[in-house]
Parts: structure tokens; sequence; C-alpha cells
């Protein structure tokens, strides 16, 4: 298993649960805002409204990303270990232009 913190199941429910109360509070601002522009006639209200808004649905998708990544179920144990693949680039297969003689590049005269 790879070096991955995992959390015991009540911690996590409740950084979960946390997060969602996070989400919906930005929601609700966020419809408040939009609420208080269409009363007051500001677009600068409705812009703020769509920024928190914006920044709800970035929260939620890092959530959901954070609590169900392959790393984070593996670490769970309810997927087999991904494997290790080994990194880096092999140039063997690859002919530089400074490789071989002059008559190779140029071509054979004949």
């Amino acid at each position: 298993m790879s070096s991955l913190v995992v959390l015991p199941a009540p911690l996590l429910s409740l950084f979960a649960f946390v997060m969602v109360v996070a989400v919906v509070a930005l929601v609700a601002w966020a419809l408040h805002l939009m609420q208080a522009a269409n009363d007051r006639r500001e677009f600068s209200l409705m812009l703020a409204g769509c920024m928190v808004c914006s920044a709800a649905v970035g929260l939620a998708t890092v959530m959901v990303l954070t609590l169900t990544g392959a790393n984070r179920l593996e670490a769970r144990g309810l997927l087999p270990p991904i494997p290790q693949l080994e990194s880096g680039v092999s140039l063997d297969a690859i002919v530089l232009p400074w490789q071989g003689s002059p008559q190779s590049r140029l071509g054979s005269p004949e």
C-alpha cells in the first residue's frame, strides 16, 4: 500500500459534512447577494454573487475529487493497489542528426 494518510471513518464523515455545510452556506450567500442585487439594481452585487457561487462549485468539485479519488479508495482498501510505473524517457530509438556519418545524412551519391 502507498504512503497515504487514511483518516478514520468518523473523522472523514465529519470532514465531508463540514465541507457540505460550507458549500451550502456559500450557495445561500450567493443567492442572498443576487437577491440584493435585484432589489437595489446593482450589477456589482450580481457579479459578487456569481463569484461566490463559482467558489462553491469549485469547493464541491475539490471535495468530490478528494474524497473519491483512486488513491483515496486504494488507501481505504476499496480498490486494488495502483501499480507504480517507472518514470523517465528512453532515447534509444531516436537517431539524432549528428549521429552517424555525414554521407548517411546527405544520402549516398551514386
